[in-house]
């Protein structure tokens, strides 16, 4: 199966829940959100952030929306008055998700 970056496949939005990160992921299409569902779990969302995310994360479903929507908790060194971070507010998570590559199957469409 080819990889393929999340970005050919859906977009985002992100910010900042206190110490965690809020992230969502919108999918282009009906068949790539269903994908989606399977394939970007909390643990592969766990593992692209293991770097700066300390705790769990908990994924909600939008299907309404296409959306996926991630909290990575204790990712953010405090929050946005105590860390010294860059991004102590989550804003650039959103961009470091859609970096994420995913196998895909040969007949998921792509967009464009």
């Amino acid at each position: 199966m080819p990889k393929v970056k999340l970005s050919r496949l859906a977009y985002s939005r992100s910010g900042d829940k206190g110490d965690g990160s809020n992230v969502g992921v919108v999918a282009y299409t009906p068949e790539i959100y269903a994908f989606l569902k399977r394939a970007l779990t909390p643990q592969v969302v766990k593992q692209h952030f293991h770097a700066i995310c300390c705790g769990e994360v908990d994924r909600y479903e939008a299907d309404n929306l296409l959306a996926l929507n991630f909290i990575l908790h204790d990712s953010l060194g405090g929050g946005g008055s105590e860390s010294l971070k860059t991004d102590a507010q989550g804003k650039t998570h959103g961009l470091g998700m859609l970096q994420m590559e995913l196998e895909v199957p040969a007949d998921l469409r792509l967009p464009g």
